[in-house]
């Protein structure tokens, strides 16, 4: 009689998984050593998902653990192929081959992306189509006259590691470890490749025949998001919880709460829409429940606030034209661009912006204010008279954008 193979403890291979991180790696996070493991093991499972998340080591500085953290991934990873440049139609080419999919590890992707690089589009949109099964390019191939359309897929496990930020487009399909420089009382193990490979990869190994086990039950899984989780965070972590799921033990537990984490962490470091940045910092630091604010008085207040950008953009301070063409990308409840209006003041007639034209855009992209629900943001309506709450038309006393009085005069624009 032929024994029974002992069934795989997926949990207990996971542990291994980030334990072995661990001697190599300090991210900044408990949270990130849970999603790195289950993100590795996501890329032995890629085929059964409808989406696979990116995964991105940022730093401001060099000297931040990046690269290594990227090199203990391609030893976890199914068939990895690293990079520092690569062309989209050469990645296109490996994904078709009859290999496999691979698992893609670009480092130094601030070189792809970065400020001093320039956009490569053709790149960005092999990063982003590739986030979902259905994504692919559509190319010519053949000689001469004799071509024929073909489409390539893109779809692919993607680890990068990089200084600064990424293009929006990018950082929204990514699960973000934001790396930092080693503490003096943070150790770890010096890594060496020809020691620590073999170990890496029977690891992989053990990893892998675990996701055969589970290979049915992950592809039929809709696992069930954090509470809040909704839209592209949702598609981002649907694959990993659904691994987590599989796994047992407490795994689902602490990738549910690395999950809230992450995307919290995400949005809190996020500055790639400086758009909602300024709705924000409308709302809650300059109109505050004022029904209207001139344009003068508005740039007074964003130029006060030290943790803002609004000091520097481009190297240049915002001005009323910079203003009102970010605002123009959103719209009225009216459905109209945002556009700033006459405002009756004590002192003349400045144009300015009210907050009834600003609602809309509020409830639709601004994260509920502090202290408040997503509902009671939503329902919120101001009701308060510019003349009212920042300006005494009086003693021309207003709020400061700290929320202190002071006796300076309005300023008109």
């Amino acid at each position: 009689m032929t024994p029974t193979a002992r069934p795989i403890d997926g949990a207990a291979v996971l542990d291994e998984v980030e334990a072995f991180h661990r001697r190599f790696n300090v991210f900044p996070t408990e949270a990130a050593y849970v999603a790195v493991a289950l993100w590795d093991a996501h890329a032995h499972l890629v085929e059964c998902f409808e989406t696979t998340p990116r995964i991105a080591f940022l730093s401001p500085e060099p000297g931040s653990g990046k690269s290594r953290a990227l090199e203990i991934v391609e030893l976890l990873t199914p068939r990895p192929v690293s990079t520092v440049s690569a062309s989209a139609n050469a990645l296109y080419r490996l994904v078709d081959s009859a290999a496999g999919l691979p698992t893609v590890l670009f480092d130094e992707v601030d070189t792809i992306f970065g400020p001093k690089a320039g956009a490569d589009e053709a790149l960005r949109g092999f990063l982003n189509a590739g986030y979902r099964r259905i994504g692919g390019a559509l190319r010519c191939v053949g000689e001469g006259s004799n071509q024929n359309a073909q489409v390539f897929g893109s779809y692919c496990a993607v680890a990068m590691a990089g200084l600064g930020s990424l293009p929006d487009t990018v950082l929204t399909r990514s699960v973000i470890v934001r790396m930092r420089k080693r503490a003096p009382n943070e150790k770890v193990e010096p890594y060496r490749q020809r020691i620590h490979e073999k170990q890496g990869h029977a690891l992989r190994d053990r990893l892998a025949a675990w996701a055969d086990t589970v290979r049915d039950r992950v592809a039929g899984a809709w696992p069930e998001m954090p509470e809040g989780v909704t839209d592209r965070p949702a598609d981002v972590w649907e694959p990993l919880l659904a691994v987590a799921d599989a796994a047992g033990g407490d795994w689902p537990a602490r990738a549910r709460a690395a999950c809230l984490e992450l995307i919290h962490a995400a949005h809190d470091n996020d500055e790639a829409s400086l758009g909602v940045r300024l709705l924000t910092d409308l709302r809650d630091r300059v109109f505050r429940g004022a029904d209207r604010m001139p344009t003068a008085v508005i740039l007074e207040c964003l130029l006060a606030m030290e943790d803002a950008p609004w000091g520097d953009l481009d190297d240049k301070p915002i001005t009323s034209r910079t203003l009102a063409r970010m605002l123009a990308q959103y719209v009225t409840p009216a459905n109209k661009p945002i556009k700033p209006r006459g405002i009756r003041t004590p002192s003349g007639f400045p144009k300015g912006y009210y907050a009834e034209d600003l609602t809309d855009a509020w409830t639709r992209y601004c994260p509920p204010p502090p202290g408040e629900s997503a509902t009671s943001a939503t329902s919120a309506t101001p009701q308060v008279m510019w003349g009212e709450s920042v300006a005494d038309a009086a003693t021309g006393i207003r709020h400061t954008p700290a929320g202190s009085a002071t006796q300076r005069p309005l300023v008109d624009s």
